[in-house]
């Protein structure tokens, strides 16, 4: 088991941990549900009126009368936020009992100066359940420790902030949090595997906050240098889900198309043209009455119509559909989807496998998610492979480190290895390594009944050699034991001579 060497991770969230701990006293009597939208639109709503005051200050500096211009925002990606919805007012009206009032109608008037964000937005401040003393205390929090400032640093922190609360939102959540959010080393390790690429299109049918845009966009920034270079593509059923993404779309900067609305992937698929060169995900594992009933005939099932108790092959077919004609697909399954044979998900599998499509399969710890306990695979599906009729096995099951008692989490390292295995295949220089990795080809899969359960490939992880002589161990081990046992025969009378003097017998 790997040991905790995750500094990177953990380091600089002090000020993410302060807005969440005071956040936490406005919990009070609010749903958990409700009290999510409390704390990600305050976030919201900070953001963008920094990032507004930043670009006013520059016009104001031009001098050419464009700074109540709302197309000089627009035109570098910034919302146009009038003047009673800026910082400054809320900031103001901090320690007034108006103050939730106040919030609240900034959030209208965001609303009606960006047609992007209508309906989008929580206006729930003014509730009578909502302390108004402890939101001043929040909302000055934001003013008093928020300088934005040219540094990517400052312009980072409050996007961190937003994911740190939503990953804390998913834990407290439970089940349901797992709903709109991954794991923040699981996306990770989706992106360091598929690499995204400056202007490529990613695409998410179940994209929840949108975890894995945040990282594509970082992926491609810490490689060319512009988070910009990126067209973004994702659809989301829950409908306060969808307003998360797109808000969490807003504060860093990338421009998401979600659709006008939010809708079932399935039945209303809001990009039905599109090929991506990209697909990354985290569909709900197992979801049943998907409406299978309704859609026999629907395009997508290339390789076989997925039943109806499941939606697994439907969720991966949908992605092989909208796939260009070098993309990729990086998603997380529940194990059950390696090997199952019921209602023909292994006849689909296997046409999938002959159509050469499976890179890589990568077996997953259990206690990733806050949502589930089960263990998880991830699937990497390419068209047009490098390596042709092989796929790549690994077994990280155990991998990474214990966070707390519930929780696992990978260290940058194990992302890193994980990354290099893949690579290392792809260059085709990659040697096996028993009880972690090993290529096979569609021969030997075709020999295991077109399971992809990586143990089944990779084996058991070779002991280290002690010197001893098989023969000569089993010798001494054979002796050690038969003496426990004397020794046990021995300890069992001495115990029936003990209680037969006191009266009891055995």
């Amino acid at each position: 088991m790997a040991t905790k060497n995750n500094d990177k991770n953990n380091a600089n969230i002090g000020f993410e941990k302060q807005i969440w701990d005071a956040a936490c006293v406005l919990w009070g009597h609010i749903p958990a549900a409700e009290y999510r939208k409390v704390i990600v639109g305050l976030i919201f709503l900070r953001y963008i009126s920094s990032a507004f005051e930043k670009r006013y200050e520059e016009l104001v500096v031009e001098g050419d009368g464009f700074e109540d211009d709302r197309d000089a925002y627009i035109e570098e990606n910034i919302f146009f936020v009038p003047k009673e919805a800026r910082w400054s007012k809320i900031a103001s009206a901090a320690h007034t009992p108006e103050i939730g009032t106040v919030i609240d109608d900034a959030m209208r008037a965001i609303e009606k100066e960006n047609t992007t964000l209508k309906n989008v937005l929580p206006k729930n401040y003014a509730s009578p359940d909502l302390d108004k003393r402890v939101l001043g205390e929040v909302v000055d929090l934001f003013t008093n420790n928020m300088n934005m400032d040219d540094t990517e640093e400052s312009k980072d922190l409050l996007g961190r902030t937003y994911e740190y609360c939503i990953a804390q939102f998913a834990a407290y959540e439970g089940v349901k949090g797992g709903e709109f959010y991954t794991p923040s080393s699981v996306v990770k390790t989706i992106v360091e595997i598929l690499k995204p690429f400056a202007n490529c299109r990613v695409y998410d049918p179940a994209c929840g906050s949108g975890g894995m845009f945040v990282q594509s966009a970082k992926f491609i920034q810490a490689h060319s240098g512009n988070r910009g270079q990126i067209s973004v593509y994702g659809q989301e059923s829950n409908a306060d889900t969808w307003k998360m993404a797109k808000m969490n779309m807003a504060i860093r900067g990338i421009d998401a198309n979600f659709g006008p609305y939010h809708a079932d992937t399935f039945f209303n698929d809001l990009h039905s043209t599109l090929k991506a060169d990209f697909i990354m995900a985290n569909p709900p594992f197992n979801l049943k009455n998907w409406g299978a009933d309704k859609l026999q005939d629907d395009v997508r099932w290339k390789y076989g119509i997925p039943p109806a108790g499941n939606a697994n092959y439907a969720w991966i077919q949908h992605m092989i559909h909208h796939l260009a004609p070098n993309g990729k697909i990086g998603l997380v399954l529940a194990n059950g989807a390696l090997s199952t044979q019921s209602s023909g998900e292994g006849e689909i599998r296997k046409k999938i496998i002959q159509d050469d499509l499976i890179e890589g399969i990568v077996a997953m710890p259990t206690q990733l998610f806050y949502s589930v306990t089960i263990p998880v695979t991830l699937w990497f599906i390419t068209k047009n492979k490098k390596q042709k009729g092989k796929t790549l096995f690994i077994d990280a099951r155990n991998m990474g480190y214990m966070v707390d008692r519930k929780h696992r989490d990978f260290t940058d390292e194990d992302i890193q290895k994980l990354a290099d295995t893949f690579e290392q295949f792809q260059n085709g220089t990659l040697e096996d390594v028993k009880g972690f990795c090993r290529v096979a080809d569609l021969q030997e899969i075709e020999k295991q009944d077109f399971i992809l359960t990586p143990g089944r490939y990779v084996g058991i992880e070779e002991q280290e050699d002690d010197g001893e002589p098989f023969e000569e161990k089993m010798s001494r081990l054979t002796s050690e034991l038969s003496e426990m046992f004397t020794k046990s025969h021995e300890l069992e009378e001495e115990i029936r001579k003990n209680l037969g003097a006191i009266g009891y017998e055995i």
